[in-house]
C-alpha cells in the first residue's frame, strides 16, 4: 500500500460535491424557545418509538437543539485513541459489544466534546465511527452531535506540532483508502472505521529501517493531511458541520467554554463564522474567527471553569461563579458541559453543579485514564465510571 502515489491529490472532490449533512433536512419552521436567538430554519430529525416530538434543530451547523424526553450521553476528549473510544461509547450505552459498530443507543442523544484530533494515530476512524452512529441513530430518533475542540481548529490552520506520527501515516492511507473507493466520499469516510485497522497492519509490518524512505513516507503524510484538512479540504468540511457552542434543551456543551462575551457576540454567529472558515468560503476565508478558536478567553481555549478551586480563594472562586450564572442565564440554560482541561479525580462538577467537567485524559496519548461519561435525564445528571454502572441506581445529582 505503501507504494501509491499521491496522484489522488488533484481529483478531490469539492466541498459543494459533498453529501449533503443529514442534520439539515428542511422542514417546515416550528417555534421553539431559542427562536428569537437563530435565524436558520428548523430541521425536524425524525423520531421513532414512543416520543411524539421529533429532535429540533435550529442552525447550520447546529446550535439549538430541542429534543423532548431524550436521554443525553456526554463524551469527552478521545485524542484519536479509537479503543477507548469504543469503550466510552459502550459504557455509554450506545455502541454495540459485538464488534459491529452498530448504534444500540435507540433515542439517546449523544454529544462529543471536541478534541478527537491529535495525540493519537486513530483520529479518521474515530470521526468515521461518530458519523456512521449518526446516521443509524437518526433511524431510531436519536442524534450524534460532535462538538469542534482547539485541537481540530489548530489542524485546519495548518498547526500540526501535537500530530502523532501514526495519524500522519492514517492519513496517507485515507486517501489511498479514498482512492480504491472510486473517490467516493461518502463511502470511504463512512466505511474507514470498519477497514484502518488492517490497513494499519499492513502498514506495519516489518520494514528495513531506511532512512531516506522514512523521511518519504513522513512527508507523504504530511502532504495528505495537509489536503485532508487545509480550509475546503474534504476532513475539514466534515469538521465545518459542527458547531463550536451547541445548546440542547437546556444545557449547553463548548469544548473550552462560554463567557458573557461570546454569548452577546452571538452563539450562531460564531458556529456560522468558524464553519465558513474551515469549509474556505466567505468574504474573507483566511480571516481565522477570533472570539471562538484564538486566544486564552475564546470558546474552544478557555480553561476558567475548569481550574482546581481548592487553589483558589473565596475572591476568585465567587468571580467565577458569578461569570458562569451570568453565562447561563444570557443563553437561558441550567448548566454547562466542557471538555478540554483533563480532571484528575474524572468527571465532576462545580458550583452547584451548573458546570461538568468531562475530559478525564482517556487518550494513551494523554493520561491513558479510564474512560467516564456523562449522562443526563430529566431525573438529574450522574458520572458512569463503568460499564457496570450503566446498570445499578446511582445517586444522581441535580443540575439546579
Amino acid at each position: 500500500m505503501a507504494s501509491v502515489s499521491l496522484r489522488f491529490s488533484l481529483r478531490l472532490q469539492t466541498p459543494s460535491s459533498f453529501p449533503p449533512s443529514p442534520h439539515h433536512r428542511l422542514s417546515d419552521a416550528i417555534s421553539c424557545c431559542c427562536a428569537s436567538t437563530a435565524s436558520a430554519p428548523h430541521t425536524a430529525i425524525a423520531s421513532a418509538g414512543s416520543f411524539n416530538h421529533p429532535i429540533l434543530v435550529n442552525g447550520d451547523p447546529p446550535s439549538f437543539v430541542s429534543a423532548p424526553g431524550r436521554r443525553i450521553v456526554a463524551v469527552g476528549d478521545l485524542h484519536g485513541d479509537l479503543e477507548k473510544a469504543r469503550y466510552a461509547l459502550r459504557m455509554a450505552d450506545v455502541l454495540s459489544s459485538d464488534g459491529q459498530d452498530s448504534w444500540v443507543g435507540g433515542q439517546t442523544v449523544l454529544v462529543q466534546l471536541g478534541d478527537i484530533l491529535d495525540r493519537g494515530e486513530d483520529e479518521i476512524a474515530i470521526l468515521s465511527l461518530l458519523k456512521s452512529l449518526d446516521i443509524q441513530a437518526k433511524a431510531s430518533g436519536g442524534a450524534v452531535f460532535q462538538v469542534n475542540g482547539n485541537h481540530e481548529t489548530l489542524n485546519v490552520e495548518g498547526d500540526f506540532r501535537y500530530v502523532d506520527s501514526g495519524a500522519f501515516d492514517e492519513c496517507a492511507d485515507f486517501l489511498e483508502y479514498l482512492d480504491t473507493c472510486g473517490h467516493n466520499w461518502q463511502e470511504a469516510f463512512l466505511g474507514w472505521s470498519s477497514v484502518s485497522k488492517r490497513w494499519k497492519e499492513d502498514r506495519k509490518v516489518p520494514q528495513k529501517h531506511w532512512g531516506p524512505w522514512n523521511l518519504v513516507k513522513r512527508q507523504k503524510g504530511v502532504i495528505s493531511r495537509s489536503i485532508l484538512l487545509r480550509p475546503g479540504g474534504p476532513l475539514a468540511s466534515e469538521l465545518a458541520q459542527n458547531a463550536v457552542v451547541l445548546k440542547i434543551n437546556d444545557w449547553v456543551f463548548c469544548h473550552g467554554g462560554l463567557l458573557p462575551h461570546h454569548v452577546q457576540y452571538g452563539i450562531e454567529r460564531m458556529n456560522r463564522e468558524v464553519s465558513l472558515w474551515m469549509k474556505g468560503l466567505g468574504d474573507n476565508s483566511s480571516n481565522i474567527p477570533f472570539i471562538a478558536m484564538k486566544g486564552y478567553d475564546s470558546v474552544v481555549w478557555s480553561r476558567l471553569y475548569s481550574r482546581d478551586t481548592s487553589h483558589l480563594n473565596d475572591h476568585q472562586i465567587n468571580q467565577i461563579q458569578a461569570v458562569l450564572q451570568e453565562t447561563l442565564q444570557a443563553v437561558g440554560a441550567k448548566a454547562m458541559v466542557v471538555g478540554h482541561t483533563p480532571q484528575s479525580t474524572g468527571v465532576n462538577c462545580e458550583f452547584n453543579c451548573s458546570i461538568w467537567r468531562i475530559d478525564v485524559g482517556m487518550s494513551s496519548g494523554v493520561h491513558n485514564s479510564r474512560p467516564e461519561v456523562l449522562e443526563i435525564t430529566d431525573g438529574g445528571a450522574r458520572a458512569i465510571r463503568n460499564i457496570s454502572e450503566r446498570f445499578r441506581e446511582l445517586e444522581v445529582v441535580d443540575y439546579m
